[in-house]
C-alpha cells in the first residue's frame, strides 16, 4: 500500500522531530534536494547531516496546517520554538513522486504573536 503524498510528508516530519534517521532514509529519494533561506539545494546526505539533527533543539514544533496543494505537492506550516527564543512559524514545500520525498523548499516566517 502506498501513502499519499500528505501521509509521506507528515511521516518525514515524525521520523524528524524523533531523530528517526532510518525512517527519513526510507522516505527520502536519493536525489532529493533540500533548500532554506540557510542552505541551497543540499543533497540527501547534507540534509541527514546539517539539518536532520536539529529537531532536538526546539522546545516545541507544532503542524498547524498540512495540505496537498497538487498532485504530488504538500504544504506543512508549522509553529515552533526554542529556548530563549519567541515562538515563529515555518512552511514547507514537499514534492513527492512515487512515495518518496524528491524536494522540501523550506520559507522562514516571522515572529508568532
Amino acid at each position: 500500500m502506498t501513502r499519499s503524498p500528505l501521509d509521506t510528508a507528515l511521516a518525514q516530519f515524525a521520523a524528524y522531530r524523533v531523530g528517526d534517521v532510518r525512517a527519513a532514509r526510507i522516505l527520502l529519494d536519493d536525489d532529493m534536494t533540500f533548500t532554506s533561506p540557510q542552505d541551497d539545494h543540499l543533497d540527501k546526505a547534507g540534509f541527514l547531516q546539517s539539518c536532520f539533527p536539529t529537531a532536538t533543539g526546539f522546545l516545541r514544533q507544532e503542524i498547524t496546517t498540512a495540505v496537498e496543494l497538487g498532485p504530488g505537492e504538500v504544504l506543512l506550516r508549522y509553529t515552533a520554538q526554542r529556548p530563549d527564543s519567541p515562538p515563529f512559524s515555518n512552511v514547507e514545500i514537499i514534492t513527492v513522486v512515487d512515495g518518496r520525498i524528491t524536494e522540501i523548499r523550506v520559507y522562514f516566517g516571522g515572529v508568532e504573536h
